[in-house]
């Protein structure tokens, strides 16, 4: 960061941007809470804004937008393992090894028991 007059204004008023662009996200947090939708659309809408603001945050509070590429490619490969670890709940529903089995308590109230 160069410290001329024109800079630290500029570098300022960029701090101040994204201050207020966080502020308006956490409004909108506090705006979709009142809606109360249904729990995934909750949890999908919440995770995209927290995901928005936290990239915000990385990006210019942490200066990962001025860093080298190979600092993307670190977050980029952390993107990749996050995916990969949310997916595997899914993978272990359709999973088709073995017997199935009902679940606990559901045993007397299934036909052929």
């Amino acid at each position: 960061m160069h410290s001329d007059p024109a800079s630290v204004r500029a570098s300022i008023r960029k701090y101040v941007m994204i201050g207020a662009a966080l502020l308006v996200f956490t409004i909108i947090t506090v705006a979709v809470n009142r809606v109360h939708l249904v729990v995934p659309l909750a949890i999908t809408v919440a995770l995209i804004i927290a995901c928005v603001k936290g990239s915000m945050v990385a990006a210019v509070f942490m200066h990962l937008s001025d860093e080298k590429r190979w600092i993307y490619g670190a977050l980029l490969l952390t993107a990749i393992f996050f995916v990969v670890l949310m997916s595997v709940p899914f993978f272990t529903l359709h999973d088709t090894f073995g017997k199935h089995q009902p679940a606990i308590g559901l045993a007397e109230h299934t036909p052929g028991h």
